[in-house]
């Protein structure tokens, strides 16, 4: 796939997209997320350009909807899509939905809305969705503990790009990479020349490392699941809760192991529940405060034992020891060896104690009290100094080792954790498919492909779902039509509801998606013109400029599908009558399918110089003062208007004895009403 002959793609986005891993697959499969991985694609340009890419794939010249109004059924129906996700790419994924006239492309949603269907979409799995996000790369991860250092400028340049989480360093000879040991916990050589070189500290030889990158920085892949870490055990528990199945790419064993290794992975990408790296941990941390307590240990000791002793000196001793520039030290030496030997003793034990030491670091902490008497205690700082370098390499190395082999375990996973959270971002489009079919009573419509002219629309138990009722509260319709008809019917009869529903199906179906109706076939139509009612009479300009639009679809509008709402407001009732007679003429003769409400639809059959198909949405007559209507519009049938059922029910009341009737007063004149009545013959 050529990325710039996407529509909406240039060179500069053409790059970006080239970065992803399988550009084509995602911009095929329209997915959103995939493609907003993309530097400097956000989710809503990935949804524009996953639909451009959909175009190209199926050849789709777009412009399906042809006036404002088919643009608004459009986006209307798109919402309620979009109310019926969870995630935010669900959301945008929907926006790859458009209607299509190439057949491929419907018939690949219509595949895609089958499986759909079959979901269930349980408060268990859209609970479990909420938690479930596309996943993101981790920003830039800096180690700064380690480093690498090669010979030759060329390998410092691919050392750089290869894995730029350390510091690549130039050095000359042993000597130089004796200095890098002594500021870096760990040194990575890449050059082989190096190998057999003796360093004192940790310096590891390792020509390979520029095509091992998680080897050398597993923090790599450690930094990728533990910054999606929450949305990978979402996708987890929506694929056991929806019970997606597998297609052999991952299995429970998988995702058990991949559990495994997220529940050994710390939020800031360390490892968790190992505990002699916990322990070396809490020792870095504690070592102040525990060698801080220690000394006091030792030193309240100390005091209590001089409080409790009686020291007596001989005055010939006393004279000795003066002019010797003996001290306390010395005193205690002599008087309070044992004490001063117990309260250091003490000290140390704490010491050890309190930070968990093992042997081998027992021995340097017991350094950090000296033998020889003092008072106040004080601890040795070298000493100190060198047990925090023992334990802190300690950690850094146990933790290296931690990381490397979780790393290893992770690395074969992270496919697997791409697809699940894939499949459940997926499974949300799904479910708002299945959702909005279950609300509005949806079911998969069959096209006629061949165009047939037999064939426009026709829809069984249609129920509008841009109607603000409940779907309960919405009663039926029954409509076809097969070429160009006018629609009448009575005022706040649903004219305008049921074009709203006819366009809705269209405009679904064409999507690819289920319809709102009990049954729906129609033809394959080119475009879709909606031209809702007209607020008062047209100026002379707007009058001309719609008059022009429909001049373009009776030269061209084969295949075209055109609704509209009362033309007849544009202008003067007389005029609009032939004028729309002269347009339905048009678009009879370029075989379109149309239909027009109106209120002159017996004027408009007299002056049309063929046998216009006039239906009727048929108004049973008045209950209380409401009207009782029959929504499904009567086929050759011109619709009594509402002035006549009045006309009819008072000519009806007067021809009874309706003085009780009529409150009261006296009976109106029934022969008033007869006379009424036969203006409407």
């Amino acid at each position: 796939m050529d990325l710039e002959s996407i529509p909406g793609v240039g060179e500069k986005t053409a790059r970006a997209l080239s970065e992803l891993d399988e550009p084509e697959r995602a911009l095929r499969a329209g997915d959103v997320a995939t493609i907003a991985t993309a530097p400097g694609i956000s989710q809503g340009r990935a949804a524009r350009i996953a639909r451009g890419a959909i175009r190209a794939e199926h050849d789709d010249p777009g412009g399906f909807l042809a006036t404002d109004r088919a643009r608004e059924i459009y986006r209307e129906l798109l919402e309620l899509l979009k109310a019926r996700t969870v995630t935010d790419y669900a959301a945008q994924r929907v926006e790859t939905f458009y209607p299509s006239t190439r057949r491929s492309r419907i018939e690949e949603v219509q595949s895609f809305a089958t499986t759909a269907l079959e979901r269930d979409p349980t408060d268990d799995a859209i609970e479990a969705l909420s938690g479930v996000e596309p996943l993101s790369q981790p920003g830039d991860v800096r180690v700064r503990e380690r480093c690498l250092a090669t010979t030759d400028a060329e390998r410092y340049a691919e050392a750089r790009e290869a894995i730029p989480e350390l510091s690549v360093e130039v050095v000359e000879d042993a000597q130089g990479l004796a200095e890098l040991a002594r500021g870096y916990s760990t040194v990575i050589a890449l050059d082989e020349s190096f190998a057999g070189v003796t360093v004192e500290g940790d310096v590891q030889v390792r020509p390979d490392a520029l095509e091992n990158p998680a080897e050398i920085v597993p923090e790599r892949p450690l930094a990728f699941f533990a910054r999606n870490r929450e949305r990978i055990r979402a996708a987890v528990a929506v694929h056991r809760v929806a019970d997606l199945g597998t297609d052999g790419e991952y299995d429970e064993a998988d995702l058990e192991a991949l559990e495994d290794g997220l529940a050994r992975l710390e939020e800031d990408g360390t490892v968790a529940g190992d505990a002699e790296l916990d322990r070396l941990t809490t020792a870095v941390d504690d070592l102040d405060a525990a060698a801080s307590a220690a000394e006091s240990v030792a030193n309240d000791q100390l005091r209590e034992a001089i409080r409790e002793e009686d020291v007596t000196i001989e005055g010939s001793d006393l004279l000795s020891l003066v002019e010797r520039g003996a001290g306390v030290d010395s005193l205690l030496s002599r008087e309070l060896a044992d004490e001063y030997a117990a309260a250091v003793g003490a000290a140390r034990e704490h010491l050890i104690d309190a930070l968990d030491l093992d042997q081998g670091e027992a021995e340097i902490a017991r350094r950090a009290f000296a033998d020889e008497p003092t008072f106040p205690v004080e601890r040795d700082e070298d000493a100190i100094s060198r047990l925090r370098e023992e334990l802190t390499a300690a950690k850094e190395r146990r933790a290296g080792r931690l990381k490397r082999e979780l790393a290893a375990d992770l690395a074969d996973q992270r496919e697997t954790a791409r697809r699940l959270v894939r499949d459940a971002l997926e499974l949300d489009v799904e479910l708002a498919v299945a959702r909005f079919a279950t609300d509005f009573d949806c079911t998969v419509p069959s096209f006629v492909w061949d165009g047939s002219r037999e064939t426009g629309f026709a829809i069984e138990g249609g129920q509008s779902p841009l109607l603000d009722e409940p779907l309960e509260a919405v009663d039926p319709v029954d409509y076809e039509v097969s070429d160009v008809a006018l629609l009448s019917g009575v005022n706040s009869g649903g004219k305008t509801s049921t074009l709203d529903l006819v366009a809705s199906v269209v405009v679904l179906a064409h999507m690819g998606l289920p319809v709102p109706a009990d049954d729906a076939r129609l033809r394959r139509f080119d475009d879709l013109h909606y031209h809702a009612k007209t607020q008062g009479t047209l100026d002379a300009g707007a009058f001309e400029s719609t008059v022009r639009q429909f001049a373009d679809l009776a030269q061209g509008g084969e295949g075209s599908l055109v609704l509209v709402d009362e033309l007849e407001s544009i202008t003067e009732p007389g005029a609009s009558a032939k004028i729309i007679a002269g347009i339905l003429e048009a678009l009879s003769e370029n075989d379109a399918t149309a239909v027009f409400v109106s209120h002159l639809a017996g004027e408009i059959r007299e002056m049309a110089d063929y046998d216009v198909t006039v239906d009727g949405i048929e108004a049973v007559g008045l209950v209380d003062g409401e009207l009782e209507v029959n929504r499904s519009p009567v086929k050759n049938h011109l619709a009594r208007s509402t002035p006549e059922l009045i006309v009819e029910k008072l000519a009806t009341e007067a021809a009874d004895d309706g003085t009780a009737a009529n409150g009261g007063r006296e009976a109106d004149d029934p022969e008033f009403y007869d006379r009424l009545l036969e203006k409407f013959d």
